[in-house]
């Protein structure tokens, strides 16, 4: 029998019937060592254990790892998964799978800024050449190279929530023999999948929407089965792993995704809007708005927002800006978001990009708006303007 979307995430992962009682969540199952009856389990486990989920030592995972893995690829539709530590350990282990010294990298110009030091601090040195592109990737086919081995996107863009059109980028991947990996946490599996769209590699930070308690850390890749093997090897050779107790909060948060997510979008929604009535504010950066530039393409190949989306303070300077971010009461100055709570931090676009120019751009904000009632989140901003 087929299932819907909210059915298939409730159950993913889980142990199938047929077993007589079963935990409805997999247990946490704790283990470093593995030992074996005879030479030839142990041999034979060795032989399968990279093609099969199978216990052979701790770091390459046990059943609650192996649960989350399951469900992760089953939400992004891929062929396997691997996990990591964080977020960025998963797009840092993506890159180094898939590009050796001589190869050329272009990746977005809104890119997540520690994939952007890890291009400038890892990969320049090792002899890959990063290149930049436009967030929305008009540029990106004029900048291909023979050399090409990596496009490598976020959709929508860190900070300004920039769209870009996945299939247009895929087909240039396919044209150049190129890999196309994809930042897809901003929709977490739940909204839009990138593999559907011709990515080879979908990265998570887990530790977001997914888990959505502000108490994990962790990172995930799912891939297509042409990148699987690639993206493995390097995870298994640098002993990449993660914790089964991580593991099972974030399969715990994985069956509310989809009721946090609409919640998460509705509220974002009801502040966007309520911003764009301010005249302290000028631009509201949220594909979701439908005077947003990148609202078409949202509307086409998302099935919803989030609570994430960032604004410019219209005669503000940097001080002034801080001033308003300091008299908010219930928005936390953090730096992560997905989470159940609201979070401010200011936004300096200059420093974060070097494609494009950000010349009349004022002093900007990012909130994530949580879980709390929104006419208590529009209060709070009220009178932090006013008082700016």
């Amino acid at each position: 029998m087929s299932k819907g979307r909210l059915t298939g995430l409730v159950h993913a992962g889980r142990e199938g019937a047929g077993s007589g009682t079963r935990p409805v969540n997999p247990p946490v199952m704790r283990a470093s060592t593995v030992v074996f009856d005879t030479m030839a389990d142990w041999r034979s486990t060795r032989q399968r254990r990279d093609t099969e989920q199978v216990l052979s030592y701790g770091a390459r995972g046990t059943h609650t790892t192996f649960a989350l893995e399951n469900a992760l690829t089953e939400l992004e539709g891929g062929y396997r998964t691997k996990l990591y530590s964080t977020g960025l350990a998963a797009a840092g282990m993506v890159l180094l799978a898939c590009l050796r010294p001589g190869d050329h990298l272009l990746i977005t110009d809104s890119v997540y800024q520690p994939v952007r030091a890890l291009c400038h601090e890892l990969l320049t040195p090792m002899g890959i050449a990063c290149e930049f592109y436009a967030a929305d990737g008009h540029d990106l086919a004029a900048r291909l190279r023979d050399n090409t081995r990596m496009i490598y996107a976020e959709v929508p863009g860190s900070l300004l929530n920039e769209m870009v059109d996945l299939s247009q980028l895929s087909a240039l991947a396919r044209s150049a023999g190129a890999w196309l990996a994809v930042d897809n946490t901003w929709a977490s599996g739940w909204l839009f999948n990138p593999l559907a769209h011709g990515a080879d590699i979908s990265i998570l930070a887990v530790t977001k929407y997914i888990a959505g308690h502000s108490d994990v850390m962790m990172g995930a890749a799912v891939c297509n089965e042409r990148a699987y093997p690639v993206v493995a090897r390097m995870a298994e050779a640098m002993g990449q792993t993660v914790s089964p107790d991580d593991a099972a909060l974030a399969l715990r948060g994985l069956r509310t995704l989809p009721t946090r997510m609409d919640q998460h979008a509705r509220h974002a929604m009801a502040v966007a809007t309520w911003l764009q009535s301010r005249p302290e504010v000028g631009r509201v950066f949220y594909p979701a708005l439908t005077d947003d530039p990148g609202h078409a393409l949202w509307q086409r190949d998302f099935r919803g927002a989030n609570g994430l989306l960032s604004f410019e303070l219209k005669g503000h300077s940097p001080s002034s800006r801080d001033d308003f971010i300091d008299r908010l009461s219930l928005f936390g100055i953090g730096a992560s978001w997905g989470g159940f709570e609201s979070l401010v931090i200011p936004v300096d676009v200059a420093t974060a990009r070097s494609v494009q120019a950000w010349p009349h751009l004022g002093p900007c904000v990012r909130l994530h708006i949580g879980l709390e009632d929104p006419e208590d989140l529009i209060r709070d901003l009220a009178q932090a303007l006013e008082r700016s």
